[in-house]
């Protein structure tokens, strides 16, 4: 663990905030790329993430003080000051909402854009829990004697418990999404598709490790709340590549029935002349 990487004078450069800020860089400058080989206006990017930035930390501090309601009724400025105390869904539905609105002020068609971002936005979550893991910000699992356990002596949160290292877990498995997702994005060219599955591979991901962390049950005595709102991502995604792929299957066959008849139409005008 190494919270704290080095100093600039009085100033701490903390390797939590370093890793946050490489998890919108990155991805903005493979964004860039991607936007400027499909014809999308590579500033736009820039904007992207910005409103990502904003929307995400708006989001993810209303989620944690709604998480946390009767404590932030208690002490409601040092729930709103302070640099602690941010949940990833609510970043990440704030994040959405900011990204969608800067997409839609640009003028931009909104599918073909967040098939970029969406894969994304899984490779910027990887990044981010590089930062939880060296931070050891309390986000790591339950005690375990796997080989791979460790404890977070030196850590923001500090156990001296052998625990399993959880942000590792969601850093490898995003990943891995990440990579097959980006890999295979051009074997979908209906705009959406690649956003559906993305937010599949999101719930996928943390539907599964949240069965490494030590967050309250409150579904079935066993089901965290981040569980719940990943079922919601699963079957959102499901429903939006069903609809896009159907909209697309459904303009394809009104193609091609309107060049059938366009042809009947020829071949009679034809027969005519002669």
């Amino acid at each position: 663990m190494c919270p704290e990487l080095f100093h600039i004078g009085p100033f701490p450069i903390r390797s939590f905030g370093l890793m946050a800020m490489l998890g919108f860089l990155i991805p903005m400058f493979i964004m860039r790329k991607e936007f400027a080989r499909r014809s999308i206006d590579p500033e736009l990017a820039n904007n992207i993430i910005t409103g990502a930035i904003i929307g995400g930390f708006l989001g993810a501090r209303l989620y944690f003080i709604i998480e946390h309601w009767n404590d932030f009724l208690l002490r409601p400025w040092d729930y709103i000051f302070s640099g602690a105390g941010l949940a990833w869904y609510g970043g990440f539905i704030g994040g959405t909402l900011a990204v969608f609105l800067v997409i839609r002020m640009s003028g931009a068609s909104a599918m073909r854009v967040v098939d970029v971002v969406a894969p994304l936005l899984i490779l910027g979550y990887a990044i981010g829990r590089i930062g939880c893991q060296l931070a050891g910000d309390g986000d790591y699992g339950p005690p375990s004697d796997l080989p791979w356990a460790m404890a977070y002596p030196n850590g923001v949160i500090p156990t001296d418990v052998r625990v399993h290292p959880t942000p590792i877990y969601d850093t490898l498995l995003s990943l891995a999404l990440f990579a097959l997702l980006w890999k295979n994005r051009m074997r979908y060219p209906v705009p959406g598709t690649m956003f559906g599955l993305s937010l599949v591979a999101l719930g996928i991901e943390r539907f599964i490790t949240e069965f490494f962390r030590t967050l309250p049950k409150i579904a079935f005595g066993w089901m965290t709340m981040a569980q719940i709102i990943s079922i919601g991502l699963i079957l959102a995604g499901i429903v939006i590549i069903y609809q896009v792929t159907s909209r697309a299957a459904s303009r394809g066959m009104q193609n091609d029935a309107i060049g059938t008849e366009t042809r009947i139409i020829n071949d009679v005008k034809k027969k005519k002349r002669k």
